[in-house]
């Protein structure tokens, strides 16, 4: 074998040593992970008073809570009776050449329910019907992929990794020893699937989910500080010591550690 030869193997070998390697790197992200997968999408006006209420989530006023228009109402087939709520997903318009904004995505967080219309068949006006996947999309989201007047629109989403600002924000309600936690602005998996709280004087006590991400629990936590301890979907757990003072009071909000995304 010539010298000219070998050497010509030995860069071949090395490139291609290299495109694998970037290759396997490029796959590694949850993000990329995710498979992208079929849906539908409509969307509500600004008017609507959805997000008035708080929404299945319970987040509230979504624009005070950080979201924003950045948030989607999902169907029966992906809401999972509320787990699901601040989880991330990536959505793109597909299909229709008319109505699709080429080369755009939004990133959006699960903040709400579409509740199903039995009225109706799933492929016949029923669109959160079982088992259809489907994103009620603020207008000002919906517009960032396509054209409103698409209306019903064919998608694909994925989920992905939240990324947040600051830490976790746990707002405290009740009264007596009623205690609610509604715990927001989560980032890494979004969702969570377990709750624990301590005060200075007990030991990890399990919360029990009320509703969309308001956990709960009757104990008397009065007077002591309190730290939790919370696990995402994908069983990362992350405590947070001593995030409410001793003197904290229902209705105050505080901060703590946050997940990595």
């Amino acid at each position: 074998m010539s010298a000219t030869r070998s050497i010509l193997l030995v860069i071949a070998f090395t490139l291609a040593s290299r495109i694998t390697a970037h290759y396997h790197s490029s796959t590694s992200s949850p993000s990329q992970q995710a498979e992208w997968r079929p849906a539908r999408a409509t969307y509500y006006a600004a008017a609507d008073p959805r997000d008035a209420v708080g929404g299945a989530c319970g987040y509230g006023d979504l624009d005070k809570s950080g979201y924003g228009k950045a948030t989607a109402g999902l169907s029966t087939a992906l809401f999972e009776r509320g787990q699901i709520c601040g989880a991330c997903f990536e959505v793109r318009c597909v299909e229709d050449l008319r109505w699709c904004i080429p080369g755009t995505s939004i990133i959006v967080t699960a903040t709400n329910f579409c509740a199903p219309n039995y009225g109706f068949p799933a492929d016949g006006g029923g669109r959160c019907n079982p088992p259809n996947a489907h994103f009620v999309l603020p207008i000002e989201a919906f517009e960032k992929i396509a054209i409103w007047k698409a209306s019903n629109m064919p998608i694909q989403y994925r989920r992905i990794m939240c990324r947040k600002e600051g830490g976790m924000r746990f707002a405290i309600d009740g009264a007596g020893i009623f205690l609610s936690v509604l715990i927001t602005n989560v980032a890494g998996a979004g969702d969570i699937v377990a709750v624990k709280i301590k005060g200075s004087r007990t030991g990890w006590l399990p919360m029990g989910r009320n509703w969309g991400q308001n956990w709960h629990i009757n104990a008397d936590l009065r007077n002591q500080p309190l730290s939790f301890e919370v696990t995402s979907s994908d069983g990362t757990t992350l405590t947070s010591y001593s995030v409410a003072s001793q003197n904290w009071n229902f209705g105050q909000t505080f901060i703590g550690k946050q997940f990595n995304s």
